[in-house]
């Protein structure tokens, strides 16, 4: 089964279809590479993937763990190289509602359960990637 369709609409940018939802992502050339950077490019949304992988698989461990992450959010920094040009490092801060007051358990939890994003296991094991939990 097809996951998505991409169309080029010229000048660098694309236009992805995600066919059971129909949602659409667009995406440019970033500016340090032809591009206008309107808008995420291919590897942004590598390392956003990432980040949202995390926070789903860890969302998935805390509901059958019965607590709650709602309100955490991600930072992500994205480090290109350029021989050849590629990702070379991804920077995640997860940050938790401070109210939430996890438990030890809890944040162990947490922690393994963003390890196993399967993100985070198909990307090759020489991009760097540096996760940091903000409890």
């Amino acid at each position: 089964m097809i996951t998505s369709t991409i169309l080029y609409n010229g000048n660098l940018r694309t236009t992805a279809t995600h066919l059971a939802s129909g949602e659409i992502i667009i995406t440019d050339a970033p500016i340090d590479n032809q591009g206008k950077g309107e808008a995420f490019s291919p590897t942004d949304l590598v390392a956003t993937a990432l980040a949202s992988c995390m926070i789903t698989i860890i969302g998935i461990a805390a509901k059958s763990h019965n607590f709650s992450i709602d309100g955490t959010t991600a930072e992500v920094t994205k480090v290109m190289e350029s021989n050849p040009r590629r990702i070379s490092e991804i920077i995640i801060t997860l940050n938790f509602p401070k109210e939430k007051n996890y438990s030890q358990k809890e944040k162990k939890i947490i922690e393994v359960s963003a390890y196993t994003c399967p993100v985070f296991h198909s990307l090759h094991q020489d991009l760097q990637k540096k996760i940091s939990f903000n409890y």
